[in-house]
């Protein structure tokens, strides 16, 4: 008899002509505007866009999560043949958690602060009557241990504020993965992560996607780990899918100008040109989402736009497995390839460091942090934030500080500025010691020495109008003759920074987040400094935000002449911006070179395996890539390892590391390193 025909495999998920709306008091948002895609049995694919571009809309929609003044205004969703826009409350519920999950951007908004892991995990498999009580905690635990938490049954009696981030966002990923799903929806995982947890938390979704054999729909705007971790790649804009193909061939020969413009907005590390500083930005703003153009909703902002533009393009196809949105490529014209700068303006002309004035001088500085005692016998303990770093900025210089979370960059920042008072140690500003000045003696000195937050919205006042936060800082110190030349100067400061004057009216909610950091740097600038802090300012922001950020950054220390020190954990970023960089990890300083130097030939291993684990927007390079892996995350600063900081992590490690610290050396001129084996590097 003939063998059986096998029958062809159904998608897990189908999305057809999705439109989302929102219901506002200026008229309907269309967020998502007619979206169609599938998801294959087992497939990790990649949902990429700028923000605002319908991702998180789209994921929200499919696990029917919308709020009140959102909803479903069209198209369907097909999950094993069901669909989800139809299900009532109770049939829903009965799927999300169970065969559908969801691991969301912050877990610590999505985990539940008082209640201990055990029970947040527990919940999931007991409602849904997958396990009971005891036989779901022993599971949890073997989640937990199956996602690299070192001692699991303690970790699931904790709760959510004891851990650091990357374990947070282990136990989500344990969360999702707890009842075995067909689908897990992963909204931006890694975001907020420094580049080792980030490796990790893609290796582990690698991992999971083959053990379990679940579908993954991976949400990022950094075409990097979607390189790492994607077989297929969905790229939205303005609330529309415009290019869709497997992962290789879109990121080597994008079919679409935008998906063009934001791989030519990607720093890399294997495509860095000495001199260049700047990164390729996409002009101008997506359009209003209330009001959608009539033709490619792309063409005001693409370079290669044709007449043919005015009237919208369909998704065709443009290759076997190849979709596109774009007149021009459809025709069959190609677009240059990307990832290479279109034009590499004229490095400016700085002078030497070791001619330059010093500004920031920091020697043997220390602060550690009191931990309240678990009872009147325990011994007292604290947190070894800063302890004992040297480190020197001069005039006109950017100095990256880059390390992993909780390794002592913003405590160190925050001790530069003296928000937080140091144990010991020496803080010179421009010669003059601010070690332990007091309130009103740094008071003058704070028009000097500025910060810019990570978060722009938690550090500016929401109750008040731009014009106003602007305005707080000249006139606090008398930096204007009158409330008129305080209006001119919050005027030229928007003008700086790239705002226009209509939006001194505006309150911060008001602002995208690449608005509201740049709010931040024109208030940093208000009262004229020498040197500002920059703590993490591109941290959350989408590639083509965080280009504008670092170009604006670059463009006012040359006209302005400033000083920054930039804290980072995207080192592509800090290949770009920096002069010099500092490299720490838990309290110490482990290196310390010219950003050339540093990135070219490193000389601690540690500093080594960061770079090595920066993603490249590139799937046939990060196959090839060999990483350094490290195993967990730091030791407890609590109770730091003896010797080096780093031995429990080392692949280099030898008993000499436990016994003796190593000391900060100049192996080469200004490149200084803390490691015994430097000369194996």
């Amino acid at each position: 008899m003939p063998a059986a025909a096998k029958e062809p495999v159904q998608p897990i998920l189908e999305v057809r002509d999705l439109r989302t709306h929102f219901d506002t008091d200026a008229g309907v948002v269309r967020a998502v505007d007619g979206v169609s895609f599938h998801v294959m049995p087992g497939e990790t694919l990649g949902l990429v866009g700028e923000s605002g571009s319908g991702k998180s809309v789209t994921a929200l929609s499919i696990m029917r999560l919308l709020q009140d003044q959102s909803r479903i205004a069209g198209g369907s969703i097909l999950f094993c043949g069901r669909d989800i826009v139809t299900m009532d409350a109770e049939q829903i519920r009965a799927l999300r958690g169970d065969q559908m999950a969801m691991v969301f951007q912050d877990p610590m908004t999505s985990l539940n602060p008082v209640l201990r892991i055990a029970r947040q995990l527990v919940e999931t498999m007991v409602i849904h009557g997958r396990r009971d009580r005891n036989s779901a905690l022993g599971h949890a635990v073997q989640l937990l241990g199956r996602m690299g938490i070192t001692a699991p049954e303690r970790a699931v009696d904790s709760y959510p504020h004891q851990f650091s981030g990357g374990m947070r966002q282990r136990v989500m990923l344990a969360m999702g993965f707890s009842n075995e799903p067909a689908l897990l929806l992963a909204d931006e995982p890694t975001t907020a992560l420094d580049v080792t947890i980030q490796a990790q938390i893609l290796d582990l979704l690698r991992e999971l996607n083959t053990d379990f054999g679940a579908a993954v729909i991976l949400i990022s705007h950094d075409l990097g780990v979607i390189a790492n971790v994607c077989s297929r790649v969905v790229v939205m804009y303005a609330g529309e899918v415009v290019e869709e193909g497997p992962t290789e061939a879109l990121l080597s020969d994008p079919k679409h100008p935008y998906t063009w413009a934001l791989l030519n907005a990607v720093p890399r590390l294997d495509r860095y040109i000495p001199g260049q500083r700047r990164l390729t930005t996409i002009e101008g703003m997506p359009p209003d989402s209330h009001q959608w153009p009539r033709g490619c909703r792309f063409a005001a902002r693409c370079p290669f736009r044709v007449e043919a533009c005015t009237e919208h393009p369909e998704l065709l196809p443009v290759g076997p497995t190849r979709h596109s949105r774009c007149w021009v490529t459809q025709t069959g014209q190609s677009l240059p390839k990307p990832a290479l700068p279109l034009v590499a303006p004229a490095a400016v002309k700085k002078v030497p460091a070791a001619d330059r004035e010093v500004m920031l001088e920091i020697k043997g500085l220390i602060k550690h942090f009191p931990v309240p005692k678990q009872n009147f016998f325990a011994p007292r303990e604290a947190v070894h934030a800063v302890d004992g770093v040297d480190l020197i900025v001069r005039k006109g210089e950017t100095v990256g500080l880059v390390g992993e979370s909780g390794c002592g960059k913003s405590t160190l920042a925050r001790l530069i500025v003296r928000i937080h008072e140091p144990d010991a140690g020496l803080i010179k500003f421009t010669g003059h010691d601010i070690t332990h000045a007091s309130a009103a003696e740094m008071r003058p000195l704070r028009r000097r020495i500025q910060m810019i937050f990570q978060d722009p919205y938690a550090s500016l006042n929401p109750r008040m109008m731009v014009r106003d936060i602007l305005a707080e800082p000249i006139r606090f110190h008398g930096l204007t003759d009158d409330e008129a030349g305080t209006q001119r100067r919050v005027e030229e400061l928007l003008g700086l920074v790239g705002l226009s004057s209509t939006t001194a009216a505006k309150y911060p909610h008001e602002f995208s987040g690449g608005q509201r950091q740049r709010i931040s740097i024109a208030r940093a600038l208000a009262v004229t400094p020498d040197l500002i802090v920059a703590d993490e300012p591109i941290s959350s922001l989408d590639v083509n935000i965080q280009a504008q950020i670092i170009n604006l950054l670059i463009d006012l220390q040359e006209r302005l002449h400033l000083t920054y020190l930039f804290i980072a954990h995207d080192l592509a970023v800090v290949r770009y911006i920096s002069d010099r960089v500092v490299v720490l990890y838990l309290g110490k300083v482990m290196e310390i070179a010219p950003a050339e130097a540093l990135f070219d030939r490193p000389l601690h291993p540690y500093t080594r395996s960061l770079i090595s684990a920066v993603p490249i927007p590139d799937a046939a390079i990060e196959r090839m890539r060999q990483r350094i892996h490290l195993q967990g995350e730091p030791p407890s600063a609590l109770n730091p390892p003896s010797g080096c900081r780093f031995r429990t992590r080392c692949p280099m490690a030898a008993a000499r590391c436990a016994a003796e610290e190593p000391v900060l050396h100049e192996y080469r001129p200004d490149h200084w390193a803390a490691c015994h084996f430097t000369e194996r590097v």
